[in-house]
């Protein structure tokens, strides 16, 4: 599996800003931030190993995403860079400026902060392995199947991006569902303890959502000492869906 054809969109102009997306995610879950950025900053959005359109592999861990992104900028040619990140994409873009401090310019970490998560997926991923996609006929059937495991139909809807069809009408998923579900604990650990990142770090927490806790602050300051804190009030885990224009401020204001 060759690491640097992760799949990415590049828009924009200005200094280079990587953005990278959520577990189960793709590029495009950050497509209306990255819009609003590209305005100031040459914008790269990535789909993560075993997400969206990026390559598979048999196994996943934060530290083989690391190294696939790193061998992606050097594809791009990118020796250093703002990253963007939002929850696993924060525990990448952590784990990458911890490792390779001297790749990142200045982080910006969405709604999860460096420690061990307890598991938080566990019905989705029940859900999602419940639908066999093989045998299935239509997009709302695996919705049906869905809605016994997760509630939320903005979750379901966002969950069922991953499903694709193929010309003969077949269903498969797009990401590595698998390998995900087998490498989770290995992807919501904790961010290498002993090392720091010295650059600026902004961490922005949803309001509502609870991934940031008071009991985070020595986690962050030990590892990102030069940390500021913002919380978007009225927003949860999702807050820049919620609301696209005030990250995209914050995140102007706080590159420039």
């Amino acid at each position: 599996m060759h690491s640097n054809h992760l799949f990415h969109k590049t828009q924009g102009q200005g200094e280079p800003l990587v953005l990278i997306h959520g577990l189960f995610g793709s590029h495009d879950n950050l497509g209306m931030i990255a819009r609003l950025l590209a305005e100031h900053f040459t914008v790269y959005s990535i789909d993560l190993p075993n997400h969206g359109r990026s390559p598979h592999s048999q196994s996943t861990n934060l530290d083989q995403m690391v190294a696939q992104v790193s061998l992606w900028l050097d594809s791009v040619g990118l020796d250093c860079t703002h990253i963007l990140g939002h929850s696993l994409g924060g525990k990448v873009a952590m784990e990458m400026a911890l490792r390779y401090p001297d790749r990142v310019k200045q982080l910006i970490i969405m709604d999860i902060a460096p420690v061990l998560y307890q598991s938080q997926h566990n019905s989705v991923f029940e859900g999602l392995l419940a639908i066999d996609v093989e045998k299935l006929n239509s997009r709302s059937e695996a919705d049906q199947i869905l809605k016994a495991y997760v509630e939320e139909l903005p979750v379901r809807s966002f969950l069922l991006k991953n499903l694709s069809k193929n010309p003969q009408g077949n269903y498969a998923w797009r990401m590595n569902l698998s390998a995900l579900y087998d490498g989770y604990s290995q992807l919501i650990r904790e961010n290498s303890e002993g090392a720091r990142f010295e650059g600026k770090t902004l961490f922005l927490k949803g309001g509502n959502s609870d991934y940031i806790q008071d009991s985070h602050k020595d986690a962050i300051l030990n590892r990102f000492p030069a940390t500021s804190l913002k919380v978007v009030a009225n927003t949860g885990h999702w807050l820049h869906a919620e609301k696209p224009e005030i990250i995209a401020k914050l995140a102007i204001k706080f590159l420039s």
